[in-house]
């Protein structure tokens, strides 16, 4: 398991000084079904707007 996970969108309710994720768990999902071929077909679904 990755020790760091970065993220670079800090409107997000998860993001951490140093660009990091502090979410308990990450949900990533892919566009094309269970394989993607380069992260365009991706997405993010941990992502929740900071209120």
């Amino acid at each position: 398991m990755a020790k760091d996970v970065l993220c670079e969108v800090n409107n997000c309710t998860y993001w951490a000084n140093g660009n990091k994720c502090a979410a308990d768990a990450i949900y990533v999902v892919s566009h094309k079904g269970k394989q993607a071929s380069d992260t365009t077909e991706t997405d993010c679904k941990t992502f929740e707007p900071q209120a």
